[in-house]
């Protein structure tokens, strides 16, 4: 049992370490309203809650960029109730949300191939990147639409079209030039990747920016991850020697 009352940052968490940016997959919502007895609907109302409330939270402990898997590619497949619900519930929770989170501090911008969504979500979209470009307390990240091998591939399209018009020369292509054709351009990668629900896979997120990130998983639903359950991710994350691929990185956050 501790003391932590989670508004402020826990006191045994070391400033010095926190992840400059944590990414999530919000997994467990249908399965946390099934154990409930409620309609899958309602997990993703409370998941939303949940999401919320760690933004917040980063903002309060001093991280400066969350990106959160919202809705992935393969999540059309979906039934179409499902996918009509989850579309409705994030464009009502960016029309409600806006004017507070923009008087917080938070920068909102958006990772994913926007184009197939309603014109209606598309228009909150825009009115709330637009809004929030100059805050500054902390950047929520959103992947709407969102697949890691479409990303790459369109970024394999995009230099292969600027090399055959002359722009670009072959041998000109590497790491630093395809990251600027990414969605994630201009944003550091993931220091932290958490997934909620006891699923141990990638499901094809951001598998170009988690080359050297530390994975998180925990059986807990996304619903119920509150601020004590990150607390635990982040003591985790503390502890883990990162090396990136040399034979030692100092760290004084571990052990």
């Amino acid at each position: 049992m501790n003391n932590f009352d989670y508004v402020t940052r826990p006191t045994d968490l070391d400033p010095d370490c926190l992840p400059q940016h944590v990414a999530v997959i919000m997994d467990g919502n249908g399965r946390w309203a099934k154990r409930q007895g409620f309609p899958r609907i309602a997990g993703h109302r409370q998941g939303a809650r949940t999401l919320k409330d760690l933004v917040r939270c980063c903002k309060d402990w001093g991280i400066p960029t969350l990106t959160a898997y919202a809705f992935s590619t393969e999540n059309w497949r979906r039934p179409l109730e499902e996918v009509d619900f989850l579309l409705v519930l994030f464009e009502r929770l960016l029309r409600q949300e806006l004017a507070e989170m923009d008087r917080e501090g938070v920068r909102i911008s958006f990772i994913g191939d926007l184009s197939p969504l309603p014109s209606s979500l598309r228009k909150e979209i825009d009115r709330a990147v637009l809004a929030t470009a100059d805050n500054r307390a902390v950047h929520f990240n959103v992947a709407v639409n969102y697949g890691s091998r479409a990303e790459l591939t369109q970024a394999c399209r995009q230099i292969a079209e600027q090399v055959q018009l002359g722009n670009i020369e072959p041998d000109a292509v590497d790491e630093q030039l395809i990251e600027q054709y990414l969605y994630t351009t201009g944003t550091p990668d993931p220091d932290l990747l958490i997934r909620s629900s006891g699923e141990l896979r990638l499901s094809n997120y951001l598998l170009w920016q988690l080359a050297y990130t530390e994975f998180y998983f925990t059986d807990v639903f996304w619903p119920d991850f509150g601020r004590a359950a990150f607390h635990e991710a982040l003591q985790h994350y503390q502890m883990r020697d990162r090396r990136f691929g040399t034979v030692k990185l100092k760290q004084p956050c571990a052990g």
